[in-house]
């Protein structure tokens, strides 16, 4: 059986769980508290991930990280759609900027 040293670092595959994509990080908000910021260029059109999910049974829809930080705003630049039965995921409807806030227009689902 071998050990690793305590300084090293483990590494993930590629398509291991991230609570945020690469293009994301949590960050000061101007709207509230703190916010989804972008840390690159995002185009249009492009699939964030999952922002909620419903487990069989249950009512009640549970945010992922993803989904915790986003803030709303009248003049936002993305959505959250109904991607299954059981999940809801966030898509951009506009080019965003490096450093803007990733925002979405508030309803009752």
């Amino acid at each position: 059986m071998t050990t690793k040293s305590l300084g090293s670092k483990k590494k993930f595959a590629k398509n291991s769980y991230r609570p945020l994509p690469a293009s994301l990080t949590i960050g000061q908000s101007h709207i509230h508290g703190l916010g989804l910021i972008a840390l690159d260029s995002i185009k249009a059109g492009t699939y964030l991930g999952e922002t909620h999910f419903q487990i069989d049974g249950i009512d009640d829809w549970v945010r992922t990280p993803l989904g915790g930080f986003i803030n709303h705003s009248d003049n936002n630049n993305a959505e959250i759609e109904l991607i299954t039965s059981h999940i809801r995921g966030l898509t951009t409807n506009r080019d965003i900027a490096k450093g803007e806030e990733i925002t979405v227009f508030y309803t009752l689902y």
